[in-house]
């Protein structure tokens, strides 16, 4: 390995074989250029030869045919002596002569396209004969055996291989042959992976012996949370949550973070209505008035000081109007359903400002990960929006309609704030959010201390649903939650069932004539 002998290799025989048969004609030249032979076979040696370049056919090679309907080509001991062989080792030479078998230098093979296959069809015979099985045998073959074989298992590497040999006069270095069998066995892995989540998708066994999670890098970030660190973002299907970014500076992982809590709120919001704003992951301010500029500026006057270098999500186009009063504060980010063109010319005077485009954003996907110390907790997601027949109405008092569907939102926006969580709420929209408290009746004060600071609160308690309501992400253990959130003018709750003190809890809300409504469901956030 010390010698520059034993690092270099000499392609001499390359074996093509691939499903994408574009960039084809840049490799190919520089073969002629070295005369290096090709052995192909099918789509791949009937391209080859169109495109004007000599080709051995893999059967010629092999002395047999192709069998099953293809599903047997390069499965062969001719091809994979050749690729496996060491070049070093007597005993495999001596064998290698005896057979009549040639050695392989450079494999170049891609796979057939089984994620796109599964996105196209339900059709699980045509799934099935488009796992392919001959390509990653090859490739991982080639991959053990880097220390003389080239593999290229990606046409975005077809430059890098031809620059590598024209540098080194038709051989390849250890350095770049290693690079290679890396992405090989990366590339592999990843193929086996999504083959093997269809299998458990389609079972609906979530969480099987084994849990392979796979993903592409879209992007190295900034940084982590913090500068000190390192950070990339990675998708299972190839982009990030179908959103696009139009304008501004790179995101960062906390960007991210933010956007993942913003966009799973506005996905539980009323269709084309609704504003979230997020800071450190946290809503600071909701609205779903169906006006538009009302709903920001609801969202935004719930808590203006937190919302300085958060983000916006509207769950509507934004218009010339509301990008103007969008750009009265700082933010950090703006997502929403597309943005007109004075919208755009206004916010785009901040060049920092990220401008995202949600309108493709689907609330899609099956299990959320957590992940630290080497270990990760795997659990189903929870995007569903909460409905009426969730709940139960345990008090004397009953809410009328426009009562419940407002409680029912704070408790949805409630789902997305830290542990403990309090929520309040008037007409559609949070007055007041206590997060992240290490007990509820602090989340309580923090919610009511929020809504006291409210410019105009009594702007809001004359409209026309001036009830204020309250959620908890859990249940209320004891009646001093009642008490205090009732003194601060709460009128109607909505809680978790499952304390022992549950029966004592309906007591008190109809002592106190409050509404006091039960969800079937918890929902803490961590």
């Amino acid at each position: 390995m010390g010698t520059k002998k034993n690092i270099m290799a000499k392609i001499k025989t390359a074996l093509i074989s691939v499903y994408d048969k574009d960039k084809l004609k840049s490799i190919l030249r520089v073969f002629q250029e070295y005369k290096i032979k090709i052995i192909s076979s099918g789509g791949t040696y009937k391209k080859i030869k169109e495109l004007g370049y000599q080709c051995i056919d893999l059967s010629e090679f092999t002395n047999y045919p192709e069998l099953l309907d293809g599903r047997v080509k390069t499965l062969h001991p001719k091809i994979h002596a050749g690729i496996l062989s060491k070049g070093n080792n007597i005993k495999h030479n001596r064998e290698m002569v005896k057979l009549g078998f040639q050695k392989i230098d450079l494999v170049i093979v891609n796979f057939y396209p089984f994620e796109q296959i599964i996105k196209r069809t339900n059709n699980f015979k045509k799934i099935i004969e488009n796992i392919d099985i001959g390509g990653p045998t090859l490739v991982r073959a080639s991959a053990k055996n880097h220390e003389r074989v080239t593999v290229i298992n990606s046409k975005n590497d077809y430059e890098d291989l031809v620059s590598e040999l024209k540098k080194n006069n038709g051989s390849t270095s250890l350095k770049f042959r290693r690079d290679m069998a890396e992405k090989a066995f990366l590339n592999t892995a990843f193929y086996d992976s999504a083959i093997s989540n269809y299998f458990t998708k389609l079972s609906k066994n979530y969480f099987p012996e084994k849990k392979i999670i796979s993903g592409e890098k879209i992007d190295d970030l900034r940084y982590g949370e913090n500068p000190h660190q390192r950070a990339a973002i990675y998708s299972y299907s190839g982009n990030i949550l179908d959103i696009a970014q139009l304008s501004g500076k790179k995101l960062s992982f906390n960007n991210f973070n933010d956007m993942y809590s913003a966009l799973s709120i506005s996905n539980l919001l009323p269709k084309n209505t609704g504003t979230v704003i997020v800071k450190h992951s946290n809503p600071c301010g909701v609205s779903a008035v169906k006006n538009k500029l009302e709903s920001f500026n609801r969202a935004f006057k719930c808590d203006p000081v937190s919302a300085f270098g958060g983000i916006v999500s509207c769950n509507f186009k934004i218009n010339e109007k509301i990008a103007t009063q969008i750009n009265k504060t700082f933010f950090e980010i703006i997502i929403a359903r597309g943005f007109d063109s004075k919208a755009m010319k206004i916010l785009k005077r901040k060049k920092n400002l990220r401008l995202i485009d949600s309108r493709n954003f689907k609330a899609n996907g099956v299990l959320d990960v957590k992940s630290n110390f080497n270990n990760f907790l795997l659990q189903t997601i929870d995007l569903n929006p909460s409905l009426s027949k969730d709940y139960k109405v345990v008090s004397k008092i009953k809410p009328s309609k426009d009562t419940l569907r407002n409680l029912i939102f704070a408790f949805n926006v409630c789902r997305f704030v830290k542990s403990n969580a309090i929520v309040l709420s008037k007409n559609f929209s949070t007055v007041g959010i206590g997060s992240g408290q290490p007990s509820r009746i602090d989340s309580c004060e923090l919610s009511i201390d929020k809504m006291k600071k409210i410019e105009n609160i009594e702007k809001f308690s004359k409209t026309r649903h001036s009830e204020l309501c309250a959620a908890s992400d859990a249940f209320f253990p004891f009646v001093d939650n009642l008490e205090k959130l009732s003194l601060a003018g709460v009128t109607a709750i909505i809680q978790p069932s499952g304390s022992i003190r549950d029966k004592e809890i309906i007591k008190f809300a109809n002592k106190l004539g409050l509404v006091l409504v039960f969800s079937k469901k918890r929902y803490f956030k961590h």
